[in-house]
């Protein structure tokens, strides 16, 4: 019984004094009147404690900006743009708010409102094993996403993205990616940001060839004469490639919000004007909510492989000798063999193909 009902009980049922009641039970002879006038006006609802919330909360937010979050949340959606609480708090410091909501208190409002879904079964970010590059031009994460066209065609794209920073170093959208056409991206990404001192991708075909062979691919070829180290994620893990595969996610919220583009040129210039938005508007959580930096100088130096060995990537160490030290300067060097005769010359790193070079020629064990 809670010590309301006590003290009203003692004065309206057994008839008992304020002051007495109040003398038993150690309470104040002001609180036994204001107990006793509740009970006169609520009945027994008086028995129950009631809330002590202030009825008024001095630093709540103004109803304004309330609403203003509301409208921000509703068109980022529209237009197909990230619209969760940190980007609501970027966007509301950018348009001149005096007092920008904490971001848990913008995260509160919109569940208030009904604009979050609670969704338990997901992850929690604390078990999350995170990776991130010292200084721009560390890294890059390279990787292909698939898109269709408004006729339904699905066409690929290529993302590049710097590790650090998070800048779209190249959006390409192509019917079918082939490895020269990866060569080609990288190479005029290299003109535009600087080259990397590393490359992350996935398994992908175009990008290694460790899960068909000894031998390397375009891409790993080229990387490895310009001293730059290649790796690969684990298979079916596309986790270790997280930055660019969000990226995916990100680019093709905004295309469906988007008209469908006809054409490859058409889908083309969506992706070049996205890649203007995300570069210099939108704010990144990584980069401390500000738009990415330009991955150029200061950035690490290139890895120099020696000059009497090849060079190598990060799948691991390629043999050479002394006869064969031209690997595939470049990848017009490389022709294809059907057949050849048997000779003793060792392998070279490119497998199945026959690598040319101004003192010998070596060709593969049959």
């Amino acid at each position: 019984m809670s010590m309301a009902r006590l003290v009203i009980t003692a004065v309206t049922i057994e008839g008992r004094s304020k002051s007495e009641v109040a003398r038993d039970y150690g309470i104040s002879r002001v609180w036994v009147q204001k107990l006793i006038r509740r009970f006169e006006a609520d009945g027994e609802a008086a028995f129950e404690p009631r809330s002590r919330r202030p009825h008024s909360n001095p630093y709540a937010v103004d109803l304004g900006v309330e609403d203003q979050i509301v409208r921000l949340r509703k068109q980022l959606s529209k237009d197909g743009l990230d619209a969760g609480a940190e980007t609501i708090a970027a966007h509301l410091q950018i348009n001149g708010v005096s007092a920008v909501p904490a971001v848990s208190t913008i995260w509160r409002i919109l569940s208030r409102r009904g604009f979050v879904v609670a969704q338990p079964q997901k992850r929690p970010r604390s078990s999350w094993h995170r990776f991130c590059a010292e200084q721009p031009n560390e890294r890059w994460q390279a990787d292909i996403t698939h898109w269709r066209l408004a006729d339904g065609a699905e066409v690929e794209i290529l993302n590049i993205l710097d590790d650090h920073s998070r800048v779209n170093i190249a959006a390409k959208a192509r019917r079918i990616t082939l490895g020269s056409q990866v060569i080609d991206t990288f190479l005029a990404a290299f003109g535009r940001w600087g080259a990397p001192a590393s490359v992350l991708t996935d398994n992908g075909a175009v990008f290694t060839a460790k899960q068909r062979g000894e031998g390397r691919v375009a891409l790993e070829v080229q990387l490895g004469l310009r001293g730059i180290r290649i790796h690969h994620s684990r298979p079916y893990h596309p986790q270790t490639c997280g930055k660019v595969e969000r990226f995916h996610q990100t680019q093709k919220k905004w295309l469906a919000a988007q008209p469908r583009a006809a054409t490859l040129a058409g889908l083309q210039r969506q992706l070049d004007r996205f890649a203007v938005y995300y570069n210099t508007v939108r704010p990144h959580r990584a980069p401390g909510r500000r738009t990415p930096p330009r991955p150029t100088p200061p950035a690490p130096k290139p890895f120099r492989p020696d000059r009497s060995s090849p060079p190598t990537t990060g799948s691991g160490p390629t043999r050479s000798t002394d006869g064969a030290r031209s690997l595939c300067a470049t990848t017009a060097g490389c022709t294809t063999s059907a057949s050849a005769p048997a000779s003793p010359a060792p392998r070279s790193a490119c497998s199945s193909m026959t690598c040319t070079s101004e003192s010998s020629t070596a060709t593969p064990a049959p």
